[in-house]
């Protein structure tokens, strides 16, 4: 064996775990610098392996702990990893792991991985060599130092402690201290001896004097006898008359106890009744509070349904005279708009007309007026230009200009008639929009009000089916109430039939309900389903009878009603593991039918007797098990009979009452109280079992119902979501189309209005265009021509005529222009009126009418009124509802006040009755003490009998036998004053004299066994100090040859051997010096006085007081 790993994890300077590996089956070296660990580590070896480190004190282990930088240390451990091929450990393992764990508080033990004390740690290091009396199988640093510059007795002591000698001085000191005990108790023994003779002399004269004492006492006790007989016998007389008097009146206490039984049952069964009538009372109450709830609703929807309709009313009054009116305005405005119109279109040609013949006068006196300008300025350019060449340098610079500004004044020309036509594009557009846009308002128009009486019926719907929901809710909650009733009614059977049980049986049957419940949560794939299937309950939940044999059946069945039945002993065991895994507590007892051997039982032919394996119901398939409990039971018309079957055809009798004949003999019976019947409770608990489950699908069903309805609402909810979501995107559409509408028109005005200035500034542009290319023309006329101081004759011609024509032009254009702006102050007018009064007032009216048209629905107000109609009904037939409901309260109260009554007379009945029970237990309690006080006696009678002790002959006794009570005394007194005389006799003279010499016996017995102690003793202290010698020398010599090897390899020129101290002598012992020394100690142990105090065998010269080393050098020369 030897350490192959070792781990450490927050010891001293080992912070972090660090593994250590691997070691030499020989010898291994630690080297390292000054503070890398290597003290640490062998004191983690030391820490593991030795008993160095135990009892620490809280600072001692946390300077064990890791203390540095980062977080603190709050636990280390040290493991070390043994190689154990050779079985040194006595573990049947290669290699064993054993690990110290150590904190501010604990200090744990691990043995391959697993937690052990420390004493179980310590005890297999022993076993293994690592002895707690021999710790130097760890030698320290400077241990060979110290050794070796120590006394001599220093080192004979460390020999003896490395040889183990100190648990041979320990069991001889053991040894010692049983000697010196042993010792003690033999002097004990020879006082005591010494007295027992003594008193042994004394009771050999007392003898005579006995004898003579024996003799009266002989007929006091034989007078004693005779008196305490005759009490006895009058004692068991008048029990005897007490019994027969207890009978009878156990039978009229039994038959007072079956009426008050009837009565409690029918009491019971009343209050049963009338716990059903409180739960309809309070179904119909909780029924008639929320139909009253509901119709405080109804009423509360009545009011504002008719604040609704009489608002809607009177605003449908007002909207209709608002709508005459508003129709009224709108056909006059519609008259003013037609006539301003007419007049727009009888002034717009005039308007038109004069425009243009402006226009035309204004473009004409403009052209004429350039015409003169080129004129004035033909005239001029003589004096203006030097040359012709000049003149016509400028012309051409001119007519650079007058093209590009042609060019220019074209382009613009162009972008005025391109948006001229765009504009009428864009009304054309307009045009089309507006009218789509009228189409569609009045399609949105005609969908909305389709969508909004889709609405109101969806909504109808919908409060149809909130009211089916409430009736069905109303029904819901009674049955609700009910099967809670019923789920309270069979908890207290329950609780009843459990207090009839014993705790361990109820905690079995918990824990066997727990199991299958986790059996069917785990059964996702099948696993569990034979166990499920296979598992039918508990007997008594499997079984039925006649309530007439209710008792008998329990009292043949026992605890066995509540046996579990499976089908197979493997699933018995199943449960059985699991139960166990779980660790659950109770009692379980299983019958697996596949285990169960019945036989057909012989049931005999009569009329007194019928089996009760035929008086049970059960299923078929559990047969067995209701043969094995039931099967060798008869059910017999009175005890004497069951006794006579019992006994003649090997079968249990039991009768109605419960009283059992077995057919090993024994007979048993006694009252048994039928109220606390067990099938009785475990009947009512399947009815009621029954009845819940058919509450529980009446509830389901009226859950299902409700669902339905629900989701039917949710449908129509959903649609009427969808409705009214389509109404609002309509009535967004319809407003957001009306909105285009509106700019689509305002656009269209905006358009139109803006053309004719666009046309008038086409034409402007047009005139100007025109001159140009006359001032052009002119240009390139002029331009090669003569330069002249004056003008031609054509030209002043021409300049005449278009100064008269300038004239002319001038005072029509005046007349024109007054002409036109007076149509245009008319037709401004107009347009003003048309399109800023009259258009806006009939938007104006037209808006009002629509919005009176929204407004004034009908259909909503027939809603309203229809909706108003559902409430009056709903509203009636909750009063129908709450007046029969009123009836059945006054009924169902009317039938608890007569049950009460019948209750109240049972009760008085089922307590004179018990006053009977009770005054009759009185009695019967009078009797019991009686009773009681008889027994008494008779038992002082038959104590007092027995204190006579040994009765005397039969002669002596039948000389007292037919005396009378007073003679006995008066005989019994003169007998007493004789023994009067011999009170000073020592009456147990005799049986002190035997006691004493059995004791002498006795104690000679001990002497030897003590003296037989004492010789072992002493042999066994002489065998410690032989092994002890033995062990000292063997040691020695081991280790004085090592020295001597190993000094010889460190010093080869030296040899250095131990010297063993003996008395006054220094001795080197060998082997044949340690065998004569051992033969000696026997010798010398042979020969001592096993009596004497001298208790060391060994001789003197023998004995050590030390170890000398003696080392010498030889010195050699030689040549450098």
């Amino acid at each position: 064996m030897y350490i192959k790993q070792v781990i450490i994890s927050g010891f001293r300077s080992y912070r972090d775990q660090i593994n250590i590996d691997p070691f030499s089956p020989k010898h291994n070296v630690v080297v390292g610098r000054n503070g890398s660990g290597k003290s640490n580590f062998f004191y983690a070896i030391q820490f593991a392996l030795s008993d160095e480190f135990s009892h620490l004190r809280p600072e001692q282990r946390q300077s064990l702990l890791h203390e540095g930088t980062g977080p603190r240390v709050i636990s280390a451990f040290v493991e070390v990893i043994f190689d154990n091929s050779d079985n040194r450990i006595p573990i049947e393992k290669d290699e064993v792991v054993l690990r110290r764990v150590i904190g501010s508080k604990k200090d744990q033990y691990f043995l391959d991985k697993k937690m052990v004390t420390k004493t179980d740690v310590m005890n297999l290091l022993e076993s293994a060599g690592f002895s707690t009396s021999n710790p130097y199988y760890i030698v320290k640093q400077g241990k060979i130092n110290q050794m070796a510059t120590a006394p001599d007795s220093y080192r004979l002591k460390l020999l003896r402690e490395v040889a183990g000698t100190k648990v041979y001085d320990e069991r001889k000191e053991e040894s010692s201290t049983i000697l010196k005990e042993s010792e003690g108790r033999r002097e004990k023994i020879d006082d005591l001896l010494k007295y027992i003779e003594e008193r042994l002399d004394t009771l050999q004269n007392e003898k005579e004097e006995l004898a003579a004492y024996q003799k009266w006492d002989k007929q006091r006790r034989s007078l004693e006898y005779t008196m305490h007989d005759h009490e006895l016998r009058d004692a068991r007389k008048k029990l005897d008359e007490l019994a027969d008097h207890r009978e009878k009146s156990g039978t009229n206490n039994q038959k007072l106890r079956e009426k008050q039984q009837n009565l409690s049952e029918q009491v019971q069964e009343m209050d049963y009744k009338s716990r059903e009538l409180n739960s309809k009372m309070e179904g119909f109450q909780d029924e008639k509070d929320q139909i009253m709830t509901e119709e405080q609703e109804e009423v509360k929807k009545k009011a504002q349904l008719e604040l609704k309709i009489h608002d809607m009313e009177e605003e449908l009054a007002g909207d209709a005279t608002a709508k005459g009116e508003a129709e009224k305005e709108l056909k006059k405005v519609e008259r003013l708009i037609e006539t301003t119109k007419e007049e727009l279109d009888e002034i717009n040609p005039r308007y038109t007309r004069e425009r243009e013949e402006e226009e035309s006068k204004k473009h004409e006196l403009a052209a004429a007026e350039q015409k003169r300008k080129e004129l004035y300025a033909k005239q001029g350019r003589k004096n203006q230009f030097a040359s012709r060449e000049q003149r016509d340098s400028w012309i051409d610079k001119e007519l650079k200009a007058l093209n590009k500004a042609i060019s220019d004044k074209k382009s613009q020309i162009q972008r005025l008639r391109d948006d001229l036509e765009n504009s009428e594009e864009r009304a054309e557009t307009l045009r089309k929009q507006m009218s789509d846009l009228e189409n569609d308002i009045t399609n949105t128009k005609g969908k909305t009000d389709d969508d909004n009486k889709k609405y109101y019926e969806l909504k109808k719907e919908v409060d149809d089916l909130n009211n089916r929901r409430n009736d069905l809710w109303r029904k819901e909650n009674a049955m609700q109430q009910a099967c809670s009733s019923t789920q309270e009614e069979m908890k207290q059977r329950e609780m009843q039939l459990r207090s009839l049980t014993g705790k361990s049986v109820l905690n079995g049957i918990d824990s066997m309900k727990r199991i299958l419940n986790d059996f069917r949560a785990r059964n996702d794939n099948g696993q569990y389903t034979h166990i499920l299937e296979g598992y039918h309950g508990t007997l008594i939940e499997n079984m039925e009878c006649e309530k007439t044999f209710y008792t008998c059946v329990e009292v043949t069945a026992g605890s066995r009603l509540f046996y579990h039945i499976v089908d197979t002993d493997d699933i018995s065991t199943t449960l059985l593991k699991e139960i166990n895994r779980q660790r659950l507590p109770g009692e379980v007892n299983i019958m697996p039918l596949n285990r169960l051997e019945v036989r057909d039982t012989h049931y005999p032919e009569t009329n007194e007797a019928v089996p009760m394996f035929r008086k049970i119901t059960f299923d078929k398939k559990l047969k067995k098990a209701m043969q094995h409990v039931f099967g060798k039971t008869l059910i017999c018309r009175s005890m004497d009979v069951a006794t006579q079957i019992a006994r003649t055809q090997n079968l249990d009798c039991i009768t109605l009452e419960g009283e059992q004949a077995s057919r090993r003999g024994t007979l048993t019976g006694g009252y048994y109280d039928t109220r606390k019947s067990r099938l009785d409770h475990q009947r009512a608990i399947s009815e009621l079992e029954i009845k819940r489950e058919t509450q529980k699908s009446e509830l389901d069903k009226l859950k299902n119902d409700v669902r339905v309805i629900e989701k039917e609402v949710e449908k129509i909810l959903f649609e009427l979501q969808r409705s009214e979501t389509r109404l609002n995107k309509f009535r967004g559409n319809y407003d957001s189309k009306k909105v285009d509408l509106k700019l689509a028109k305002e656009e269209l005005d905006e358009i139109l209005k803006a053309r004719m200035p666009k046309e008038r500034s086409l034409a402007g542009h047009e005139q100007s265009l025109k001159s140009m290319e006359e001032t052009k023309n002119s240009f390139t006329e002029e331009r090669g021509s003569d330069l002249l101081s004056q003008l031609s004759a054509e030209d002043q011609q021409r300049m005449d005529e278009l100064n008269d024509r300038i004239h002319q032009l001038s005072q029509q254009q005046k007349v024109i222009f007054k002409n036109r702006n007076k149509t245009e102050s008319q037709k401004n007018m107009k347009e003003s009126l048309l399109h800023h009064s009259l258009m806006k007032k009939r938007d104006r009216l037209q808006q009002e009418l629509e919005g009176i048209q929204q407004q004034d629905n009908t259909d909503q107000l027939t809603n309203y009124r229809n909706e108003v109609d559902r409430v009056d009904e709903r509203i009636t037939t909750h009063n129908d509802r709450k007046q029969d409901l009123y009836k059945e309260i006054k009924k169902l109260q009317a039938e608890k006040a007569k049950l009460n009554n019948e209750i109240e007379q049972l009760k008085n009945q089922e307590q004179e009755y018990q006053l009977k029970i009770e005054q009759d237990s009185k009695d019967l309690e009078k009797m019991t003490n009686k009773h009681s006080i008889l027994i008494k006696k008779k038992d002082d009678a038959i104590k007092k009998i027995r204190e006579i002790g040994f009765l005397p002959g039969a002669e002596v006794l039948a000389e007292h036998k037919d005396l009378p009570s007073k003679q006995l005394f008066k005989k019994l007194q003169e007998v007493q004053a004789e023994l009067k005389k011999y009170s000073h006799v020592n009456k147990k003279a005799m049986e002190q004299f035997v006691n004493f010499s059995e004791q002498k016996e006795k104690l000679m017995k001990r002497r030897d066994e003590l003296d037989a102690a004492h010789q072992s003793i002493v042999e066994l202290m002489t065998v410690l100090d032989h092994r002890k010698y033995e062990a000292i020398t063997l040691t020695f010599k081991q280790v004085c040859k090592n020295f001597s090897e190993i000094f010889s390899k460190l010093v080869p020129n030296g040899t250095g051997n131990l010297i063993m101290r003996k008395g006054d002598q220094d001795q080197i012992l060998e082997d044949d010096d340690s065998d004569r020394a051992i033969g000696q100690a026997a010798a010398a142990g042979a020969t001592s006085d096993s009596e004497g105090s001298q208790y060391d065998s060994i001789p003197q010269a023998l004995q050590f007081n030390g170890i000398a080393i003696k080392v010498t050098y030889i010195y050699t020369t030689g040549w450098l």
